[in-house]
Formats: structure tokens, C-alpha cells, sequence
């Protein structure tokens, strides 16, 4: 498994759900339901103090497991977990795990 940060885009469903994701030049679809958790923000080594009022997400972050599987080419599926930043509303791929065997 590798831990990273890079920006992704993900298209989500108007419940915030992620339906589709473009990375490096590939677009992929959901082999599965994602799973959604949030951690803590290390809001200590990223600013001094957090405003008081600046609302929801400052403290904790959205995370998501997705199972993906290339639209064109190879069927793998790669499980990858990326993050969702509501302020800005960026997404980040921050792991990608060893790629799972497709089962027939």
C-alpha cells in the first residue's frame, strides 16, 4: 500500500456519493459501494488555532474507500482511499492498496 497526496477528480451524486473518477488520464467507475469515515484533521501542525464559527470539516475530514475499475482497457480493480476537503471542495487520493484480483 502506498500513502500519498495527489488531486483527483471524482464526479458524485447530489447526495455527495462518488460515481466516477478521472486519474492520471483514466477515467474509472464504482466496482462497489463506497465507504465513507472521517478522521481527525491535525489541525496543530496546519495553522495555529482554528476560528472560532468557520464551520463543519475544519476539525475532521471526509474519507472514502472506492473500489475502481478502468472504463477502457484492463478490468482490475484497484482500491484506493481518497479524501474530500468541503471548503474547497477538492479531492485527494491519498492511498492506493495493492490491487485486488478480479473474481469471475
Amino acid at each position: 500500500m502506498g500513502m500519498f497526496t495527489e488531486s483527483i477528480e471524482v464526479a458524485r451524486a447530489a447526495n455527495g456519493m462518488p460515481l466516477r473518477v478521472s486519474w492520471q488520464g483514466q477515467d474509472y467507475r464504482l466496482a462497489a459501494e463506497p465507504q465513507r469515515w472521517f478522521e481527525r484533521r491535525k489541525w496543530w501542525d496546519e495553522n495555529l488555532r482554528i476560528p472560532r464559527g468557520i464551520g463543519a470539516g475544519i476539525a475532521d475530514y471526509e474519507m472514502w474507500r472506492l473500489q475502481l475499475v478502468a472504463v477502457r482497457g484492463p478490468q482490475q480493480v484497484h482500491s484506493v482511499d481518497v479524501s474530500f476537503d468541503a471548503q474547497t471542495e477538492r479531492w485527494r487520493l491519498v492511498r492506493v492498496h495493492e490491487s485486488l484480483a478480479r473474481s469471475a
